[in-house]
Formats: structure tokens, C-alpha cells, sequence
């Protein structure tokens, strides 16, 4: 006969996870016995959110080095520490935003202003500015690898990510091959007068880019047939584009009438969503690695983090010495945000203001998403809300936004007074997302 022996084990030594740590106590979970519990969430979640806005400390540091304003900002894809940047002087610096150092300088990279930066592989760099030169550099190096003359003043390059293929933006868009010193193609809308302000690759679809111009267009262009293809004329003109990282047929504008809009290229009549908070024109955007907010810099100083589908209350970043913001990044881990500005600074910032540096154990991180999943719940409460939504304003953006409101508001009056005047049926209303497209050409 085989003996089966029964090891017991004492229940006991599992009560507390660690030294220090409160006995666990069994609860009644019967709603009888609770009848104060929803006001005492209530509270938790207004106190949470009162938490959340006094530990908003979003600013952490500036990388310095440029002597004029900083126009173009640029990251490697496969990196979440390498970053570029481009200066009015002509400079180019590579940083280490883990180690604050600079990996590479380049004082005198361009004769003039740089307009665009784009990594191009591991260790090497794409530059373009204003003297008709595209550059190609190796970081560590102070000489360029290779140069590309134009004949015209370059405004915005990029860098497909997995071939040698890049394209840049001038009077038209004009496609280069590494491994050849003129263009390959060019591409332009046969109509077409502009100058493109900037250009993006799609990132699903690499053969797909698309363009913004001087003459209020936004135009979608396809390599493999070597003309445009799409050209949408739209009431003011954009300034920055960016496609969504994870959803490739939706792209990002940033226009001139303070407003951001989200377009899916499948329907171009009108933009998905409009995002208004700024006061003064969008001049940069950038998609967060994840695809669920996007950060945008304009010339009311400021820098702002939305939310994807939501077209209002967004997180606003600013500070005093900070002049108007001319590009903005998410970092490839989208935990910071980078913002370069007049002033000469390239300021890092939290993707979420109040979120904690350093190493967070196990059980603040659940009180952090028990905070935020109760903040989440009773955002609809009035005082909830309010605090969930509110934020500081510098004084100037505070009264233009005010002055705004109420330009708009007496806009919106003179309409509905006009309308209210005229014979019935002969004026309707028009909503606003299909007041921003003019008209559609193929």
C-alpha cells in the first residue's frame, strides 16, 4: 500500500504582503449596509482630481545651444532618447535626452535657416534650409556624407523609413534617391502655383505622401504614379501636417485659424473633428506613438496635448520666457513632449503633467489608476468637472481668448439676426465642419 502524505500549509504567513502592511479586513459588500458609499466616491474622485491638478508639474528641463530660434525638430524612429534640432542660424544639434548631451553640433550646418530634419537610418541625418542644399550626415561627423543642390529654397524634408527614398518641398515636391545627386521625380498638381510648406510620408503606406501649400492646399500625392492625385482647397491655409501612427488613412492639419482638424483621406469634403482651444495660428503637430493624443505648438506661446476625439479642454503647457512655439515632437515612448521655440530652447516636458519620474512600485500605481479610473467616472459632476477641465492661462492668451469668444459669439448673432430677417427656407444653417473645404479637385 502507498502512503500519500498531505502537506498543510499555514494561511497565516499570506495575510500581509510585506512587513508594515495593514491586515487585510473582510467586508460586507451589501448596499444596505453601505448607504453613504456613492457620496463618499464622490468625494474621493473630487479630492483625486484636486490631487491630480496640484501635482501638475509638467516642465523638465531645456536643452540649450542654439543662438536663434529653433524651427525644426526631428526624432529617430528606432531611438527614444536621439533627437535632432534645427535652428534660424543655421545650425544643427543632435541631442541624448536621457543624458542631456549633445551627440553631435553642427554650427554651421547651413548657410542660413534650416527647414527640416529627417533621420534617415540608425547614425545618419537629412538637413535641408534655405541655401538650395539637402545634406546628408553621419552623426559624430562634422562633414557631410553627401549634398543635394536644388534650385530652389527647400522648406520641409522626410525620410521613408525603410528604403533610401526621400522626398523635399519647395515649388513642388520633388523625390531623391540616396544614391543619386538629382531628383528622381517630380510631383506637382498641374494647376498648381504654390509653395509647399511641408510634406509626409504615410507611414503604412510608404509610396503614399501627402503636402500642405502657401495657396491654402493640402494635397495627396502617390510615387508609384508620379503625379498628385487628390488637392482639397480649404478656407485658411495649414501650416504643419502629420499622419496618424496607427489608424494610416487619418492625418492631422495645423492651420492658420487657430484650429486643428483631423481628416480621413477616404472623404475629404470635410474633416472628421475640428480641435479649438489656441488664440493665434498652429505653426507644428505631432501624433503620439500610440495614436490617442497629439501635441500642438502655436504663436500664442503656448504648447497643448489633445485627446484623439476630443475637440476641446485640451492640456496646456507654458512658461514664462517661452516665445512663440514653431515645432513641436512626441518622444518614440510618449512619455515627453518636446517643443522648440524663438527663444532658442528646446524645453521637455510629461506627456501627462502630473505623472510621477523615477520608480513607482506596484501599489502607487495602482492608486494612481484607482485615481484616475474614479476622476474618469464622475468627470460629469459639476465641481468634478470643473476641475478636471480648468486650466491656467498667461494673462495675453487669457484676453485674446476671451476677445475671441466674443468675436465669435457676436459672429454667430449676426447670423442667426440675418437668417431670422430673410425669406423662410432661402438661408440654412451651415455647420462648421463644412465651412473649413472649399472645394475638392481630383
Amino acid at each position: 500500500m502507498v502512503k500519500i502524505s498531505v502537506l498543510q500549509h499555514d494561511l497565516s504567513s499570506h495575510t500581509a504582503t510585506r512587513p508594515g502592511d495593514p491586515t487585510p479586513v473582510s467586508r460586507n459588500l451589501n448596499p444596505l449596509v453601505h448607504p453613504f458609499s456613492r457620496a463618499r466616491e464622490r468625494t474621493r474622485a473630487l479630492n483625486a482630481a484636486k490631487m491630480d491638478r496640484m501635482f501638475a508639474k509638467p516642465f523638465v528641463g531645456a536643452l540649450e545651444g542654439h543662438v536663434d530660434a529653433v524651427e525644426v525638430l526631428a526624432k529617430q524612429g528606432d531611438s527614444i532618447s536621439t533627437v535632432a534640432s534645427g535652428s534660424w542660424d543655421g545650425g544643427v544639434i543632435v541631442h541624448n535626452l536621457s543624458q542631456r548631451i549633445q551627440m553631435a553640433r553642427l554650427p554651421q550646418g547651413h548657410k542660413g535657416k534650416v527647414t527640416g530634419l529627417s533621420f534617415a537610418g540608425d547614425s545618419r541625418l537629412l538637413s535641408c534650409g534655405v541655401d538650395c542644399n539637402v545634406k546628408l550626415w553621419k552623426i559624430g561627423s562634422d562633414e557631410p556624407v553627401n549634398v543635394f543642390p536644388g534650385k530652389y529654397a527647400f522648406n520641409s524634408i522626410d525620410h521613408q523609413r525603410f528604403s533610401s527614398i526621400f522626398a523635399t518641398a519647395s515649388t513642388l515636391v520633388q523625390i531623391w534617391d540616396e544614391t543619386k545627386s538629382a531628383p528622381i521625380s517630380n510631383l506637382t498638381f498641374p494647376t498648381s502655383t504654390e509653395t509647399i510648406s511641408s510634406v509626409r510620408f504615410n507611414l503604412s503606406e510608404s509610396s503614399i505622401l501627402a503636402s500642405v501649400g502657401s495657396d491654402r492646399t493640402f494635397t495627396l500625392y502617390d510615387i508609384r504614379t508620379g503625379k498628385a492625385e487628390r488637392r482639397v482647397v480649404m478656407q485658411m491655409r495649414a501650416n504643419a501636417l502629420s499622419w496618424s501612427p496607427t489608424f494610416p488613412t487619418n492625418i492631422l492639419l495645423a492651420s492658420e485659424d487657430h484650429n486643428l482638424y483631423t481628416f480621413d483621406i477616404r472623404r475629404l469634403d470635410a474633416p472628421s473633428l475640428i480641435y479649438k482651444g489656441h488664440v493665434a495660428a498652429v505653426m507644428s503637430c505631432d501624433w503620439s506613438p500610440t495614436g490617442t493624443e497629439f501635441v500642438s505648438g502655436g504663436w500664442d506661446r503656448t504648447v497643448r496635448i489633445w485627446q484623439t476625439g476630443q475637440g476641446h479642454s485640451p492640456e496646456v503647457y507654458h512658461t514664462k520666457r517661452m516665445q512663440r512655439v514653431t515645432s513641436t515632437l512626441f518622444t518614440t515612448d510618449a512619455r515627453f513632449v518636446l517643443s522648440g521655440s524663438d527663444d532658442g530652447n528646446v524645453r521637455i516636458w510629461k506627456g501627462k503633467a502630473s505623472e510621477r519620474l523615477g520608480i513607482v512600485t506596484a501599489r502607487e500605481r495602482a492608486a494612481v489608476e484607482y485615481r484616475s479610473s474614479l476622476v474618469d467616472r464622475w468627470k460629469m459632476d459639476k465641481e468634478v468637472g470643473k476641475v478636471v477641465r480648468t486650466r491656467h492661462l498667461p494673462k495675453p492668451v487669457y484676453t485674446a481668448n476671451k476677445l475671441k469668444n466674443t468675436m465669435l459669439e457676436s459672429k454667430r448673432v449676426k447670423e442667426e439676426r440675418r437668417r431670422k430677417h430673410t425669406r423662410a427656407g432661402e438661408s440654412k444653417p451651415k455647420p462648421e465642419r463644412k465651412k473649413v473645404v472649399l472645394v475638392e479637385q481630383t
